[in-house]
């Protein structure tokens, strides 16, 4: 009786450890343009506030396009009244105010400063996998997430700009395309793309979004992203995992290959290795979590299973600095550690 044909399918490239990197297997979004994924975006993004009905403070940020500081400056929203004092110029006196308590009082307006937002995609050929239970690869996944955030950004007067292209920060709608173009550039994915962002100086205080697996050596990741953030840098993390690389559904004669490296492993029983990937899983995902809250960071996990605008609510709430807001839910998955946009550190 012969052995029963084996089942070609992806897996971490040293299985005999458990050490994580991304699955692999045929791409469904080489053929993709840059153009294809913003449209996307778009739409995502545009159907936004129909999603954040309950969530004012987050709606009408998008709605309005006003994200004040509340800090005093040149604006033109009005803030508050405060003391006159050396310095200040008669024409600053509000003269109507002054009258009521016979002292001197300034006006000071509300600083509407645009914040800079730089944002990077991990463009490796691991992001390219897709198994049966996703519709589309973790690379459209993750750009579909990076523009339509780009474009919730610059309908609120932010700067964005795509991290490490060397091109500077830009407002304003043609600020997306530009986005576009530059992280796809030479196709979604490339052989020779990095898996982490580029470790550059920028401009201090500006904040840096990451799209990526995050499944790399964690000691890696902690130099990159702890080098980054001691420049000035605050983050925000969006792990984009496919619902097999999180479950490890295979059984049977499988034969595991890499997408980049070109390592191939044969496995008689693929099930009985479930229990440690998973575990793998979950001490490689907690020293993320653990990294995240020491830089003062968030990390957000979405599944590409799982609704695009789900994840996309979650992180514009975490960048706001709202953590509370209601969260769609979808009864037929477990809410602990397989929803969209869950919450690690912040």
């Amino acid at each position: 009786m012969g052995r029963p044909p084996r089942k070609k399918t992806g897996l971490p490239r040293s299985l005999s450890s458990l050490s994580l990197s991304s699955l692999s297997a045929a791409s469904g979004a080489q053929g993709a343009s840059a153009l294809d994924f913003e449209t996307e975006a778009e739409s995502l993004a545009s159907g936004l506030p129909a999603l954040l009905l309950d969530a004012e403070r987050v709606a009408n940020a998008v709605a309005l396009g006003v994200h004040g500081r509340r800090r005093p400056g040149m604006g033109e929203s009005f803030w508050q009244f405060r003391r006159y004092r050396d310095g200040d110029t008669p024409a600053s006196i509000d003269w109507r105010r002054s009258a009521r308590s016979h002292k001197l009082y300034v006006r000071d307006n509300e600083w509407e400063a645009a914040a800079t937002v730089w944002l990077w995609l991990n463009r490796h050929p691991t992001m390219a996998f897709r198994s049966p239970l996703a519709t589309g690869t973790k690379a459209a996944r993750a750009i579909v997430l990076l523009l339509a955030l780009g474009s919730l950004l610059v309908r609120g007067g932010e700067r964005i700009g795509a991290f490490g292209s060397g091109a500077p920060p830009r407002a304003g709608r043609q600020a997306v395309p530009r986005i576009a173009e530059a992280s796809t550039e030479g196709g979604l994915t490339a052989a020779d793309a990095p898996r982490l962002p580029p470790d550059i100086e920028t401009t201090r205080f500006s904040t840096l979004v990451v799209f990526s697996d995050f499944l790399d050596p964690i000691e890696q990741t902690v130099a990159r992203l702890s080098s980054l953030a001691a420049r000035g840098l605050k983050g925000h993390l969006v792990q984009v995992l496919d619902p097999a690389e999180e479950t490890f559904p295979y059984q049977g004669r499988h034969e595991f290959t890499e997408i980049a490296g070109g390592g191939r492993l044969i496995v008689g029983r693929a099930e009985g290795l479930a229990s440690a990937y998973r575990a793998r899983l979950e001490d490689h995902r907690a020293g993320m979590r653990q990294l995240a809250r020491r830089l003062g960071w968030t990390f957000t996990l979405h599944h590409t299973d799982h609704s695009p605008s789900q994840a996309l609510l979650a992180l514009y709430s975490l960048m706001m600095g709202e953590t509370a807001l209601p969260m769609p839910r979808n009864p037929a998955r477990p809410a602990k550690g397989s929803g969209d946009g869950q919450q690690a550190a912040g």
